[in-house]
């Protein structure tokens, strides 16, 4: 991994791939390289670190070509080393290939080509790949044709264990390039005279709008003016050109200094987006038509799985709250990566919900596949409406947030748990919540956008709180019930972009170990809102103070005792128990913001992290 561009058009391809790969910068990646087809040989430049430090080296030998493919690479075989970046060629350096994904059997496939003679240059499994398909493109012989080199890519890829997203060129086919998917997601951009692949829609925004989501297992060949699509298995696959949902001007940053920032505030938008049409005043419920389900087959769930990876995870931990709290089903929440691999038994009346922002995170889908082949109706709460898991899944919720480019996730988090909301709110309606009750939520749900508003006047303030508590080389973040889970999720924040050493915890269990960690250099953020637990919060806060730890609290607007025990408060708006997560976690991702902002950390690429994990 992490991101692919290749372009074939009547257009110079290098400023193409390059700003295509510039929008794939929040993906996270620590080398990049291009590859080009340049007056009747391929072109490669690779470099480690940013891209810029591959834009100087174009610029100091600029190959000239209208077709081409480019990288940017996040290690997984190999350290970071220009060697190690992609493109990779084959043993006859005619073939190119980039490629995200993981091949599982590479060692055994490598000892076999290194005994019939080949010799590598890097320690990736990418260049394997390479070679492998070049071996079997120079076995079959004959007159260099677009067929030729799909039916090599094919043999090559029926030996391989793992998954992968590849796009290749070979010198003897200027006028072609060839895609494959497995389990790495690859999007095929239709042009006028001009075709692009991309490993995320966003990369190719600004030239087209026409997009085709390849399938595992396609095989999608290229020219200028028309493209194929075949299975791996052979024959033509089916596909659907889609109009692309967002614009160029939704992944530009506008007038923010980082993305992160831009997502922290349209957070006003994206939760009354989650919402939108889907409020029924009439009759008293939310309506989730993308489920699949009638309301009868909904009364009879016994149990709801509800599964992610990361901030999701914690979003899933949060409505495990919410659905017992409004519905009364019991809930339960599995990291993905786990679900996998448990033999859970479970009732036969059990419903899962996978959730995850991009839809092609690798152990959300495995959860997902692993759901299925168990018998469980499986749907999933996702962003991307042309997704694997969208795909697959058998009904779900789109949370129509938009492109979400910073890596520490933000407005995602709010948008699924207003999702997991709306899902309490139709199964409480279906089973026992009065039409009163179910009309009190809708209220309260539409009030959260303007108290979202009312808390981001606060930055600056917040941004002070920051700055003070900057130097610190550890921070506990503590909540209790709903707010347990946006404990775990504010301490995640921090570490990912101000790689300060965080963790969460449930506030009861300072006294069972982690009060060891209080000092007066260790602050303490206490998410305490005036919920039924209040009082337990300000028991727990005594416990930090009497040990001389500084105390940050985000707290309900008018709550004076709060501030007397507290060293420094962000205030909320009053809201039931229920929604306040929505409400706390927005102070928390701005903390962690200026807190990274004042240590001058790369806040939209931290470092090691990728936005979208597609492999395990």
């Amino acid at each position: 991994m992490c991101g692919i561009i290749g372009y074939i058009g009547k257009s110079q391809a290098v400023p193409i791939l390059l700003d295509g790969l510039r929008r794939l910068e929040y993906r996270g990646y620590d080398s990049a390289g291009v590859a080009i087809y340049d007056g009747g040989k391929i072109e490669t430049r690779k470099r480690v670190g940013r891209i810029a430090n591959l834009a100087e080296l174009i610029k100091q030998s600029p190959p000239a070509g209208t077709a081409g493919i480019s990288h940017t690479r996040w290690a997984t075989h190999g350290g970071v080393t220009d060697e190690n970046a992609h493109p990779h060629s084959d043993e006859s350096g005619q073939l190119h290939l980039c490629h995200n994904g993981v091949i599982e059997n590479y060692n055994v496939l490598k000892d076999q080509l290194v005994r019939e003679g080949h010799t590598f240059k890097s320690q990736t499994d990418t260049e394997v790949l390479a070679h492998l398909i070049g071996k079997h493109y120079d076995a079959i012989g004959g007159e260099p044709t677009k067929g030729r080199l799909v039916e090599a890519l094919r043999l090559a890829l029926k030996q391989v264990v793992g998954t992968y997203g590849i796009v290749l060129m070979h010198k003897d086919l200027p006028d072609v390039l060839v895609g494959a998917r497995r389990g790495s997601p690859l999007v095929l951009g239709v042009g006028k005279g001009e075709n692009f692949f991309a490993s995320d829609v966003s990369a190719i925004v600004a030239y087209t709008r026409d997009a085709i989501y390849l399938k595992d297992y396609d095989i999608a060949a290229l020219t200028r003016e028309e493209f194929e699509i075949s299975s791996l298995l052979g024959g033509a696959s089916g596909f659907e050109v889609s109009k692309v949902e967002f614009s160029e001007e939704d992944v530009n940053k506008g007038d923010f200094p980082h993305y992160m920032l831009k997502e922290i505030y349209e957070q006003t938008e994206t939760i009354q987006d989650a919402m939108r049409g889907r409020l029924s005043r009439e009759e008293a419920t939310s309506k989730l038509g993308g489920l699949e389900m009638t309301n009868a087959e909904l009364r009879s769930v016994e149990r709801i799985i509800l599964t992610g990876c990361g901030t999701a995870s914690h979003a899933a931990m949060v409505g495990e709250y919410i659905i017992e709290e409004l519905a009364h089903v019991p809930t339960e929440v599995e990291f993905a990566s786990e679900f996998r691999y448990r033999n859970m038994p479970l009732p036969k009346d059990s419903l899962v919900f996978v959730i995850s922002q991009s839809g092609e995170t690798a152990d959300t889908l495995a959860a997902l596949r692993e759901s299925q082949r168990k018998g469980h109706r499986t749907l999933g709460v996702c962003n991307n409406v042309a997704s694997t898991i969208a795909r697959e899944s058998d009904g779900g919720v789109y949370m129509h947030a938009g492109p979400e480019i910073g890596v520490a996730a933000t407005k995602s988090f709010t948008s699924q748990v207003t999702i997991l909301t709306l899902i309490g709110l139709l199964l409480g309606r279906i089973r026992h919540m009065s039409t009163t009750e179910g009309l009190r939520i809708i209220d309260e749900l539409e009030a959260i956008p303007a108290k979202v508003a009312k808390i981001l006047e606060q930055t600056d303030h917040i941004k002070k709180i920051a700055e003070k508590y900057s130097g610190a080389h550890s921070m506990m973040f503590l909540g209790r019930q709903f707010n347990y889970p946006v404990a775990l999720e504010g301490a995640l924040k921090m570490k990912e972009i101000s790689y300060i050493h965080a963790s969460g915890h449930p506030s009861a269990e300072l006294k069972h170990g982690v009060i060891a960690l209080i000092s007066a250099d260790v602050p303490s953020v206490f998410i305490a809102p005036d919920d039924s637990v209040f009082e337990k919060n300000v028991s727990n806060i005594e416990e930090v103070r009497a040990r001389k730890g500084p105390i940050i609290s985000i707290a309900t607007e008018g709550n004076t005792k709060i501030e007397k025990v507290s060293d420094d408060v962000i205030f909320i708006p009053p809201c039931p128990d229920f929604l306040s997560p929505i409400l706390t976690s927005i102070p928390l991702q701005l903390l962690a913001y200026h807190t990274a902002v004042t240590l001058g950390c790369d806040v939209d690429k931290p470092r090691n992290l990728a936005k979208s994990v597609t492999v395990e």
